[in-house]
């Protein structure tokens, strides 16, 4: 039992009247006025004080002497299960301190004051002893009476520990629309799926980790993740990397390298060029063995940009006479890029209207990043949300707008 739920126990017990370690004699004074017989009250006492000195097992053995005694009023065993719930937990006897909760709670006796402490205490005993499912039954029936994140996120951790994925979910459902989605609970049903092998479970359920919880482990893992979900098209590889640089998850030369050589396939030069600077400046490129290689995809990207800019206006007439639009889509993206976003973007939207597309999706997806780029970022995220599909656009568009509202915090 963690060492919360230890100190929240002994504040229920002197809630009570006593601590296991130090039991106070006159327990219970709303009821002590009531008449207790002298058969009754003077092994009560004893053991009570027999609890002060610590020896609570002795005191459980003069109270068991008190269970001999028929006849006993209902406020002589409401006193004798109160001092008896102290006794067995300070001897570590959880089996009889919970019979002892369970009656003080269905005696009707417990002032309202004391009751939801007594059961969080029969709570903290059935956890304690490992006895999930009935600490699982008390926490529902107190949830009942009252909504306690706390006790919630107990009922979760049970059902974690349990294995049992279905109950989570269902209280994380329940969570999340009240609000009350934690980082920690997120985790427990991301590694039930993961060891369930539950992979579109796990990777929806680290999108909301990165949603919620901006991080990088968290980032790493559904970019990694998504691009093995079926139907993911290797087209999109450009985006994925898009996300991680917007994201700062770049750090190897190799994926500095490889995310400019396909910017490059993709027409874009002037965003190879910012990729490759950033690779620089972070000391990914320019060092080690090879420098050399990395000076040369920069000057390789350099001239692209300029034969772009020497060529443009002849290659937008060619594609318009062509009716080429995904191809104007791509030099759209070009020109925002190389800082000429108006042209750019009104060349874009003109293209993602066309019918004749080859990957519509795509080209919103692109349009989206576009808007992204230029600082417009509410029109970059109404432009994500129209993203639809089945092989991945869709997820990654979502994923920017993640990215825009909610940056990753490191």
């Amino acid at each position: 039992m963690s060492k919360f739920r230890l100190a929240h126990l002994g504040l229920v017990l002197a809630a009570l009247g006593f601590t296991a370690a130090a039991p106070v004699v006159g327990l219970a004074p709303a009821y002590a006025a009531e008449t207790v017989r002298p058969e009754i009250g003077k092994p009560l006492v004893e053991a009570q004080h027999l609890m002060k000195s610590g020896k609570n097992k002795e005191a459980l053995a003069k109270l068991r002497e008190l269970d001999k005694i028929s006849g006993k009023s209902a406020n002589e065993s409401y006193l004798i299960e109160r001092t008896r719930a102290g006794a067995a937990t300070g001897a570590g006897d959880y089996d009889t301190a919970a019979k002892s909760f369970e009656y003080l709670i269905s005696s009707g006796k417990l002032p309202a004051s004391e009751k939801a402490q007594v059961s969080e205490g029969l709570i903290s005993i059935y956890m304690h002893a490992g006895d999930l499912n009935k600490a699982n039954a008390a926490i529902e029936r107190q949830l009942k009476e009252h909504d306690d994140p706390k006790l919630r996120a107990y009922l979760m951790q049970n059902y974690y520990k349990q294995g049992n994925i279905k109950a989570l979910e269902n209280e994380l459902h329940a969570a999340e629309k009240n609000g009350r989605l934690s980082e920690d609970q997120l985790g427990m049903l991301a590694n039930i799926q993961l060891k369930k092998n539950d992979k579109a479970g796990y990777v929806n359920t680290i999108e909301k980790l990165a949603a919620n919880y901006p991080k990088a482990q968290y980032w790493n893992d559904l970019l990694n993740r998504v691009q093995g979900k079926p139907g993911f098209s290797g087209r999109l590889a450009v985006d994925v990397y898009r996300l991680k640089l917007a994201n700062n998850l770049m750090k190897k030369p190799s994926e500095f390298m490889e995310m400019a050589q396909l910017v490059l396939q993709a027409g874009a030069p002037a965003e190879a060029l910012k990729v490759i600077d950033k690779g620089y400046k972070a000391g990914a490129l320019g060092t080690g063995p090879d420098a050399a290689r990395h000076q040369r995809l920069k000057d390789l990207a350099e001239k692209n940009l300029a034969e772009q800019n020497k060529t443009l206006a002849a290659t937008e007439a060619q594609l318009r006479k062509d009716g080429d639009n995904d191809g104007l889509a791509d030099l759209g993206y070009a020109l925002v890029q190389s800082g000429q976003a108006d042209k750019g973007l009104k060349m874009m939207q003109a293209a993602s209207k066309a019918g004749d597309l080859k990957h519509p999706e795509d080209v919103k997806l692109h349009l989206g990043e576009a808007y992204a780029v230029a600082g417009k970022k509410q029109q970059a995220i109404n432009t994500f949300k129209s993203v639809g599909g089945d092989d991945g656009a869709a997820d990654l568009a979502r994923y920017f707008i993640m990215a825009i509202n909610k940056p990753i915090s490191g």
